[in-house]
């Protein structure tokens, strides 16, 4: 099985044997006897070092705002759906390790799944480094808070709400999304979308369709654009 690339992940395991865990569902164990665990455990784990990470962050990012405001955002970058998304960019998917009926079944884009995968990547990361390498990977997977925040409370469309930054200026037509690569085997490709505004990049992206790629890369060229003026 090939690895998540090293730059991909941002961060190379020093004990693969975490990963490899991370990334292995529970229905891979009857099928591979030699395997002892799934990533249940690293799963628990995770998911309570990104709670923290995500809650510290929050709370330097927002010093004016209480701590209900800042329970919901936290929320917003915790739920599975969300965290289903950031392993889809991350190319989770295509790395999972199932059982042969699970696969079939599409168990490799089902939310909860991914949600646990993601969860279990940071748990891995954390007992294979300590706190502060975790918080360092995990927060550059979500990179700009705040725009992810803006993009969940904008109902989670990223392609639309780059449309309406360009528009006024540029027009309907302005924006083309190409794609820029096609990686993995028929049955788990990965598509690498680019965003261009007249011919410039504003912004790339990565998920198993064209679909999903192409928000990855409006997410990108939002985030991108966050401080920045509309673009001449």
């Amino acid at each position: 099985m090939s690895s998540l690339p090293p730059d991909r992940l941002g961060y190379v395991f020093q004990n693969p044997g975490l990963r490899a865990r991370a990334l292995t569902h529970l229905s891979f164990l009857p099928e591979h006897p030699a395997e002892t665990e799934a990533n249940q455990r690293l799963e628990f784990l995770g998911d309570a070092v990104l709670q923290l990470i995500l809650t510290e962050a929050l709370y330097r990012l927002y010093p004016g705002e209480r701590e209900g405001v800042l329970s919901k955002r936290r929320a917003a970058l915790a739920n599975g759906a969300f965290l289903a998304g950031l392993a889809r960019e991350l190319g989770v998917p295509a790395e999972l390790r199932l059982g042969a009926s699970e696969a079939a079944a599409g168990g490799r884009d089902k939310p909860a799944a991914l949600e646990d995968a993601f969860e279990a990547l940071v748990g891995a990361v954390y007992l294979d480094s300590d706190l502060a390498t975790a918080r360092r990977v995990v927060l550059g997977w979500y990179g700009d808070l705040a725009a992810r925040l803006g993009a969940v409370e904008a109902g989670e469309n990223p392609k639309g709400r780059l449309q309406e930054r360009i528009q006024p200026e540029h027009g309907n037509e302005a924006l083309a999304y190409d794609v820029a690569a096609i990686d993995g085997a028929d049955h788990a490709r990965i598509y690498e979308v680019a965003v261009r505004l007249h011919g410039r990049e504003l912004g790339r992206g990565r998920g198993p369709s064209k679909k999903l790629a192409e928000e990855a890369a409006a997410r990108a060229a939002l985030a991108a654009l966050e401080n920045q003026p509309s673009p001449e």
